[in-house]
């Protein structure tokens, strides 16, 4: 009985929430990185899993910052090149990783400069018009490295 009672529970829960795409999109980690107060400009990197149909991510928004953009890493003649996108496609039940690496967001002009351990609002627009706010906080990406390589072996 409790078994039939979890599914219609479950039901229940996936029927109110089916109707919006912030419950499919969940942000699972990230941070913005910490720069010297005379840097204007910062980073931001962040996973979302997205439990829906395939959505993108196509605008940006935070009080922090003038413009926040999305941006990719590409390599030209051997030197590695930033370069600003349109959007960033999120795969049905697929995963968007913003890394140091590759693809992130550049929050440009900062209003004041960031402390570790502040908190960060960020307004994410996808093109279905839908928004959703997530909170990040600053850490030194070199911290925030290393607390990922810990989380990884932590898996195995």
């Amino acid at each position: 009985m409790k078994h039939i009672f979890k599914h219609a529970f479950n039901f229940v829960l996936l029927s109110c929430t089916s109707f919006s795409v912030l419950a499919n999109v969940m942000l699972v980690d990230g941070y913005v990185r910490a720069m010297p107060p005379s840097v204007p400009n910062t980073a931001a990197y962040f996973t979302l899993m997205n439990h829906g149909a395939a959505i993108k991510l196509v605008a940006v928004e935070t009080p922090i910052a003038a413009e926040a953009q999305l941006h990719t890493l590409v390599e030209e003649d051997g030197v590695v090149k930033m370069r600003q996108q349109p959007n960033f496609a999120i795969a049905e039940h697929g995963n968007l990783n913003l890394a140091p690496s590759g693809d992130h967001i550049m929050l440009l002009g900062l209003k004041q400069p960031l402390n570790i351990g502040d908190q960060v609002d960020l307004t994410l627009t996808f093109d279905d018009g839908s928004q959703q706010l997530i909170k990040l906080r600053v850490r030194k990406q070199d911290m925030a490295q290393q607390e990922g390589d810990m989380q990884h072996h932590h898996h195995h």
